[in-house]
């Protein structure tokens, strides 16, 4: 029986549906998935469409209410009952992290191959019949999420109603190394703009990452933060709720002595540990796969590009890469080193089906954000001219987060759908 809970202008009621882990082999192990229904107040029982939403990551949970959610939630509970699923691997569906996973390495990986977002759109659909039938819904895809959206009008666009995507079409034809040489060239941008506005910040990071290469300066966690590590703190400046909270950390990096403070080391340690979503660092690489390998693609690319070295002059941060020295120095990875070689070196199975998608008929409204640091500008807008009924916005006004900061953004996006705008 599901159970329903009440706060200030929300009623919530929990589902859980056990899935199969692989749906080529429904008879076999299973996985259990989570979602929180989402209602406005007195309207419990209201015949309201549905609209999925499908967090941003890969391997994170979906967004909490009340956690930085009103801008968007507000607004589409004003047509729907919105639906925040916990993608598998993540929140309260059945984990995947260091303590569920199979201690073998090849077992770890074989496992982790149903955790994109092909298999993510599969438990979508018996969500879908789980709980509306036959009728299909609404999507609503943030980042990744879009990713997950794309995938879905490839393979089920039957269950589709409408699609609305915010910083997330992906591209369908770049491989690994072109959209990490892309993502280097809008991290450097977001590097000179981050310094642009906090000048005395230069000074600063190069400040850090040179103590850091003579000092043995410990994270709350325990392990030695290195240069490269610290660069790491840089994943946050495509957002613009935080694109300043890394001034503030570097204004009390250093004690009066010169050592870092406790203060810095524990935020460099909240911002660069992935002890919250390992599964963000496992399969990130193999969500730009479309029938090929990565090969740790973002760390090869990165050999190209000695400006971005830790000892580098002008100091640059990084962004959104993953690397396998990442698993050597976060605990919250170091046990999964060897499944990440493995799942680095597999060849996945294609996501996009070109052809499905150019006989497309689910209408479907994207916002693109011009200055994106995370999913490139010009991919993107390829990516839509290849899928009839898809409608963009690019706009300049806001960041990857322009969602969650406000319910313009979602509100333009219905209005393009509906033929309104």
């Amino acid at each position: 029986m599901p159970i329903s809970f009440r706060r200030p202008g929300l009623v919530c009621t929990d589902h859980f549906l056990d899935v199969p882990l692989d749906h080529a082999a429904p008879d076999g192990p299973s996985v259990r998935i989570y979602a929180r229904e989402v209602v406005a107040p007195g309207r419990e029982d209201a015949d309201l469409p549905w609209l999925l939403f499908l967090q941003g990551g890969p391997g994170y949970k979906a967004v909490r209410p009340g956690a930085g959610t009103a801008a968007w939630l507000g607004r589409a509970l004003r047509d729907y009952r919105v639906l925040l699923l916990d993608q598998r691997g993540t929140g309260r569906s059945t984990p995947a992290n260091r303590q569920t996973l199979p201690a073998d390495p090849r077992e770890a990986a074989a496992y982790l191959r149903r955790f994109r977002a092909d298999s993510i759109v599969r438990d979508a659909e018996l969500l879908r019949r789980h709980l509306a039938g036959d009728r299909p819904w609404s999507v609503l895809g943030q980042s990744f999420g879009g990713f997950c959206a794309v995938t879905y009008l490839s393979s089920a666009s039957e269950g589709l109603s409408e699609v609305f995507i915010t910083g997330g079409l992906p591209s369908l034809t770049a491989t690994p190394d072109e959209w990490y040489r892309a993502s280097y060239r809008r991290i450097a941008a977001a590097n000179e703009r981050y310094f642009a506005c906090y000048p005395g910040d230069q000074d600063v990071a190069r400040r850090v990452a040179v103590h850091l290469e003579r000092t043995d300066e410990r994270l709350p966690t325990g392990e030695r933060l290195t240069p490269r590590r610290f660069q790491g703190v840089g994943i946050d400046l495509g957002h613009s709720a935080r694109f300043h909270d890394l001034h503030y950390l570097l204004e009390e990096a250093f004690l009066p002595d010169g050592r870092l403070s406790d203060t810095f080391l524990h935020g460099v340690g909240d911002a660069v540990s992935f002890a919250g979503q390992p599964l963000y660092a496992l399969v990130h690489e193999a969500c730009l796969c479309d029938g090929m390998s990565s090969g740790w693609s973002a760390d090869r690319v990165l050999g190209e590009l000695p400006e971005f070295a830790p000892q580098a002059d002008p100091f640059r941060f990084l962004g959104e890469t993953i690397h396998p020295w990442m698993f050597d120095e976060d605990p919250a990875l170091a046990p999964l080193r060897e499944c990440a070689e493995v799942l680095a070196a597999s060849e996945w199975p294609a996501l996009y089906d070109a052809a499905r998608l150019a006989a497309n008929t689910v209408p479907v409204a994207a916002a693109v954000y011009h200055d994106d640091m995370y999913v490139d500008r010009d991919m993107s807008l390829a990516t839509a001219a290849a899928i009839p009924g898809l409608r963009t916005w690019v706009t300049s006004e806001y960041a990857h987060n322009g969602l969650s900061a406000d319910a313009r953004v979602l509100d333009r996006l219905i209005a393009l759908v509906r033929g309104d705008a």
